[in-house]
């Protein structure tokens, strides 16, 4: 394995998982902040430190990558690394944008290697419990679909890479929206997208040297005199082949409450997800109106998506986090962002 990028999601998620993976061995540990990686050398007792990611895709016992850049160079990095004949897991969101996402999905077909997303959840276990009793038909039909994002005042490394549309390619809805819409759309089996009207809102830090802040993640990341152009704050209104999706996101809100679930209401029953957390089934049970809790033990997700990634590496088994189905948030995104700069709806 090399893993390109070292930052917070590699040393989160993605280098743990491998060292943990009897079948796995990191190779190259690459950043263009050289630090970062010779740390990672040092920390994980592996590999090699580079800063060039070309020089691991020429070494030949690299079988496989993680990318864990920052969104912009997605999917010039999984591109190159298919046409040297790796195996990819790219890290959510796919790209930036719908056509650099359709690129990455071309470069998979024309070189018959494979290029997995980082849509996590899709290896979830209450996310796949609830795809098991939607697809039983559990819940009856599934006419509409909410999803809930929202936080107060934590928008993350305000003014570095995430609030840089020409590095990120949005703000909340591509950093947190992804895996929330990923979620319905897997439990749902990617039902075909019709119509999409969306709004998105740059506001709350519009003056970022006095931005008050209750927390914000990638801290360190922080520029106060660098770039603030994307949403904060997204609204959205979704028609598919056959539920409709309504949404709520915000990095930021002047509203003290968290909210973070998906609500999936259908004529016999409905479900109202925490994200990461257990879910409730509301149903009627002998005349009787029930709220059924579902705990279960939980696996780590990431463990289990990089196992899984592992495991599809020389055979080239598509994962259900392969691009042939996460294009499809993807598209479903950029069709959000079209909407609220054209203020109209936008038919798929």
């Amino acid at each position: 394995m090399a893993v390109i990028g070292c930052g917070t999601i590699a040393n989160g998620a993605h280098i743990p998982s491998y060292m943990k993976n009897e079948k796995a061995a990191i190779l190259y540990f690459c950043d263009i902040i050289s630090e970062r990686a010779e740390t990672a050398v040092s920390k994980y007792g592996c590999g090699k430190a580079i800063a060039d990611y070309k020089e691991a895709l020429a070494d030949p016992q690299v079988d496989a990558i993680s990318v864990c850049t920052p969104n912009h160079m997605h999917a010039e990095i999984s591109i190159a690394a298919l046409k040297a004949g790796k195996q990819v897991l790219c890290e959510k969101p796919s790209a930036r944008t719908y056509a650099e996402a359709e690129k990455m999905q071309e470069a998979q077909a024309e070189t018959g290697n494979m290029l997995s997303i980082g849509v996590v959840n899709r290896f979830n276990a209450g996310v796949n419990k609830i795809k098991e009793l939607v697809d039983s038909g559990e819940l009856g039909e599934i006419y509409h679909v909410y999803v809930s994002f929202r936080a107060e005042r934590s928008i993350p490394g305000l003014g570095g890479a995430f609030t840089t549309k020409a590095i990120a390619g949005g703000g909340v809805l591509i950093d947190w929206g992804v895996h929330y819409l990923d979620i319905v759309m897997y439990c749902l089996s990617d039902p075909a997208i019709k119509t999409v009207s969306g709004k998105g809102f740059c506001k709350l830090a519009a003056n970022m040297q006095e931005y008050e802040y209750k927390s914000m993640w990638a801290e360190n990341t922080k520029d106060l005199n660098g770039t603030y152009d994307v949403d904060d704050f997204v609204t959205g209104f979704i028609r598919t082949a056959g539920s409709t999706i309504t949404l709520n996101g915000a990095w930021a809100q002047n509203i003290g409450v968290t909210e973070t679930y998906i609500d999936f209401i259908g004529t016999k029953a409905g479900i109202r997800l925490k994200y990461g957390g257990d879910f409730k089934l509301f149903k009627i049970e002998n005349g009787e109106l029930k709220a059924n809790s579902f705990e279960y033990d939980k696996w780590d997700m990431f463990q289990k998506e990089i196992d899984s990634f592992v495991d599809t590496v020389k055979t080239k088994q598509k994962l259900a986090s392969n691009i042939d189905t996460a294009i499809i948030t993807t598209r479903m995104m950029q069709a959000l962002y079209d909407s609220s700069e054209q203020e109209k709806e936008i038919a798929l």
